[in-house]
């Protein structure tokens, strides 16, 4: 299993430099967890930069995998994980998440990148 953070999302929806390293993840659906955390951040970025029907596009390929939504239990491993590494909320709650179904994150933000069950591909700079 897999979830994909959005910022991974993100970079390959642009087709980054960065893109081909999510695909595997984003491109088998069956496999694919998505935290609602996700589809807001993804949603909003996407409704933000590029307008209201891009939006919904994005969100219809997120939800293509399992959404997920944060529960009593999520939220207060999220709220624990949070306080012992110091992680803002949504990268607890997406990371909490993830090791609720033994799923890999796929990230390239630089917060999850010491983390167990992580693949992490530092983001690249576009000039």
């Amino acid at each position: 299993m897999n979830v994909v953070d959005s910022s991974a999302w993100l970079e390959y929806m642009a087709d980054g430099p960065a893109a081909s390293f999510f695909a595997p993840a984003i491109e088998h659906p069956a496999k694919l967890i998505v935290p609602t955390v996700v589809l807001y951040e993804v949603f909003k970025r996407v409704l933000h930069e590029r307008g209201e029907s891009a939006a919904l596009t994005a969100a219809a390929l997120l939800q293509q995998g399992t959404i997920v939504d944060l529960n009593a239990p999520l939220a207060l491993s999220a709220a624990t994980f949070s306080n012992t590494h110091k992680l803002p909320m949504a990268d607890s709650i997406i990371y909490v998440t993830a090791r609720a179904f033994d799923a890999t994150l796929w990230t390239q933000d630089a917060d999850f990148g010491q983390l167990p069950h992580v693949r992490f591909r530092a983001a690249t700079r576009r000039k």
